[in-house]
Order: C-alpha cells, then structure tokens, then sequence
C-alpha cells in the first residue's frame, strides 16, 4: 500500500466537479443523434469518468505496479467481452 499522501480537499473537489460535468455532458451528448457513435461516445465518457474515480478516490494514482495489474486485468477482460459482443452484433 503507498504511504504517500492521499490529495488534498481541493484536488477531491476538482475531480468531483469534473465528474459532475462529465454526466451533465454524458446528458447533452444523448440527446445529440450521432447513429452508431452514441455507444462510442458513452463509453468514452464513462470510461473518464471511471478513470477518475479509480486514480483519486480509489487512491489507485500512488499504487506500485502489482495493484495497477490486478486493477487493469479485469479490464482487459471487458474490453474482450465488449469487443466480442460488438463485433458479433456487428454481423447479424
């Protein structure tokens, strides 16, 4: 576990009026018809978001590489699983 500090107040709220504004566009993005790239373009946004909350809150930013494999295996998995079922939606 990393004995570094852990933020500031100032950094937290930053990173929460960020994710704030990332749903708020995550909103207005749904309304725009962008086709096939609505999916994208949640993803993206989510994947941010996500980003944000796993570097800061989850304090995974000062982490030794070891905590980064586990936390990024299981994300190779989903993106197989994603990719897998885009692609045979993709197809039918």
């Amino acid at each position: 576990m990393s004995h570094g500090s852990t933020g500031s107040r100032r950094t937290y709220f930053a990173v929460f009026a960020a994710l704030l504004l990332l749903t708020v566009v995550t909103v207005l993005v749904s309304y725009v018809d962008l086709g096939l790239l609505n999916v994208v373009v949640a993803l993206l946004i989510a994947s941010v978001k996500a980003s944000l909350v796993a570097l800061f809150f989850m304090h995974l930013k000062g982490e030794n590489r070891l905590v980064w494999g586990f936390a990024l295996v299981p994300i190779f998995f989903l993106a197989l699983i994603l990719l897998g079922t885009l692609t045979d939606t993709m197809l039918r």
